[in-house]
């Protein structure tokens, strides 16, 4: 008999703290909440400590709601996003202009050996009376050289820069009556021309002013290439 009514006396206490509950839960007058009033819906919101809040059904208040407003942008964010919708440059890029001067002027050629700066251009017949050579150039290239020799202390060899203006292959002289073949006159009657005397006697004779050459195969190929106009440079080295 004890033991049932220690129940029964608990299990009214327990209503009792129940009514008083859902008393706190309903509105300013203190009453109870009809029983034909609909039911609120229940918060999906998740109490900070489940264990310990009861269960209701009243709806979350305002504050209880979670907030929608996005997060500030940090200032990196900020200057990052300005950065994305500026508009591209459209000014274009500065390119160097090509240089407008004028190179060096190329040095002349110096001469090869013995060669007389005169001989560097064009096509010359370059005498020189110290080596007693003629040498072929053309535009500053040596060509071939073959010995030579001059006139007479009484007729000599003028010295200077001339030209080729007249040529003779079986040429004879009219003033001394002698063979001057192959014959390129460029002073006068001065002229380069071959000497059998001098292929035969060498440096033991002399010519009336004229440059006599020895070499017959070298002054037949010479004047083969020689033109009217060609330079005659006769000169000392």
């Amino acid at each position: 008999m004890k033991k049932s009514r220690i129940r029964i006396s608990v299990t009214a206490a327990a209503v009792a703290v129940v009514l008083a509950a859902s008393a706190c839960s309903s509105g300013s007058d203190g009453k109870p909440a009809a029983a034909s009033a609909k039911p609120v819906a229940a918060t999906t919101a998740a109490p900070s400590d489940p264990s310990s809040a009861p269960a209701t059904t009243a709806a979350p208040t305002p504050t209880d709601l979670p907030t929608t407003a996005a997060p500030s942008a940090t200032p990196s964010q900020s200057s990052a996003a300005k950065s994305a919708s500026a508009k591209p440059s459209t000014s274009k890029p500065t390119s160097a202009k090509p240089s407008t001067s004028k190179p060096a002027t190329k040095p002349p050629a110096k001469p090869a050996g013995n060669l007389d700066p005169r001989c560097m251009t064009g096509r010359a017949m370059c005498v020189d009376k110290t080596t007693r050579k003629l040498t072929w150039v053309v535009d500053g290239v040596p060509q071939y050289s073959f010995e030579v020799r001059f006139g007479s202390a009484e007729l000599p060899t003028r010295e200077g820069a001339f030209s080729v203006f007249q040529k003779s292959r079986d040429h004879v002289s009219t003033l001394y009556h002698t063979s001057m073949p192959f014959a390129m006159f460029f002073s006068g009657g001065q002229a380069v021309h071959y000497s059998p005397d001098f292929a035969k006697n060498g440096y033991n004779g002399a010519s009336h002013g004229c440059v006599n050459v020895r070499n017959k195969a070298l002054i037949t190929q010479l004047f083969d290439t020689v033109r009217i106009g060609d330079k005659v440079i006769v000169y000392r080295s």
